[in-house]
């Protein structure tokens, strides 16, 4: 067995072959990809390629949990759609187990790399987008009746927008690496605005919006395209697969893709709502889950404004407690992550209007379409 040039990945390659890989591994390269987890692509000397994943227990300390719903869904949608919706199949290791622990409070999975496949950290086209939104839709709507009740929930009250300023209350108290003078503004700008970001909390609880399988984290590079034709191939990482409400997957996929900045963009002035993207995403969304009631739609533009209050909210509550979920690559890394969120948050307050009227336009369309469709 070999490792990369620089020897650095030898423990990675070790792990790889607690699985029923083909050949030896020939090279293990890390794949920079979202604040949680640790993602690697194996290749071997068969010229096979797999994708490894180190879970972070702090963050999911029930590994069983997530592997289990992640088998509950595999086994639903083979049943149901027969092979239509396509998705990530984990690979048992040696002894049968669906993950592996080296016993130091490491957890790993493996699948194999889906070829002809790209990963986009950002989308390059509203096309790409379209195609995410797609990708997304299609995955909830494939799971419109699966009993979300069987779900156990990996992350306890993740997009429990109500639960969070708790938590954000109690980091402002604590202040227990004294960052809270220097962030009055931020924290100012999130408690005005509790009342408006906790709505979407409220319906729920009230029993107008529907729990459904939801995928919670839905920014485009979880979401696999055809890197010829650019289409929606496949949903990846269903770590955060839970009861849910669809507004809170289309809302993340919005504050994170329909941004005109990066998440961590420290130049705030290049931050606004990209509205042709926003439009974009829209369309394939409806499109692609029709199942959706009618509150569910007009909750979509909610949605992107909860998700983006509540992820401000998390970063500027992780800062203030010393950076302990999301990693960081810089000093205040996640003070800047969290000024872009309220940002952008403001510019949608400035653009409500004109957001609810393309939910209302798009939905007009799709429904439309559908009735001349019964008509012909």
């Amino acid at each position: 067995m070999h490792t990369d040039s620089c020897g650095s990945f030898a423990a990675q390659g070790d792990i790889a072959c607690k699985f029923p890989i083909d050949g030896d591994v020939a090279s293990v390269s890390q794949i920079k990809s979202g604040h949680i987890n640790e993602t690697y692509l194996v290749t071997t000397d068969e010229d096979s390629r797999y994708i490894l994943q180190w879970i972070n227990r702090y963050v999911f300390p029930n590994v069983e949990a997530i592997m289990q719903n992640m088998s509950a869904i595999s086994a639903f949608l083979r049943e149901h759609h027969k092979g239509k919706m396509a998705m990530i199949s984990y690979i048992d290791t040696l002894d049968g187990h669906n993950y592996y622990d080296d016993g130091q409070g490491g957890a790993w999975r493996l699948y194999r790399f889906v070829p002809d496949s790209i990963c986009l950290q950002r989308a390059e086209t509203a096309e790409d987008f379209y195609q995410s939104a797609r990708g997304f839709g299609g995955f909830q709507y494939a799971l419109r009746d699966f009993p979300a009740e069987q779900l156990v929930e990996t992350i306890e009250n993740f997009h429990d927008t109500e639960d969070r300023y708790k938590k954000f209350r109690e980091a402002i108290e604590a202040d227990e690496r004294g960052r809270l003078q220097e962030v009055e503004r931020e924290v100012d700008f999130a408690l005005k605005r509790e009342e408006r970001a906790c709505r979407l909390q409220k319906l729920r609880r009230e029993g107008e919006l529907p729990v459904r399988a939801t995928h919670n984290d839905t920014k485009i590079n979880n979401v696999l395209l055809n890197k010829d034709t650019r289409q929606a191939l496949c949903v990846i990482d269903l770590d955060t697969v839970m009861p849910g409400i669809s507004a809170h997957d289309f809302g993340d996929a919005i504050r994170f893709g329909a941004s005109t900045a990066a998440e961590d963009e420290v130049e705030l002035s290049k931050v606004r709502l990209n509205l042709d993207y926003f439009r974009a995403f829209t369309r394939g969304f409806l499109e692609s889950c029709p199942s959706l009631t009618n509150m569910e739609v007009k909750a979509l533009a909610q949605g992107a404004y909860a998700m983006t209050m509540e992820c401000g909210i998390r970063f500027l509550t992780d800062y203030l407690m010393g950076d302990k979920y999301f990693a960081i690559d810089r000093e205040k890394h996640n003070l800047d992550r969290c000024r872009t969120q309220f940002t952008l948050a403001e510019d949608m307050e400035s653009r409500w209007e004109e957001m609810e009227n393309i939910v209302e336009e798009e939905y007009g369309k799709i429904k439309a379409a559908a009735r001349e469709g019964l008509s012909s």
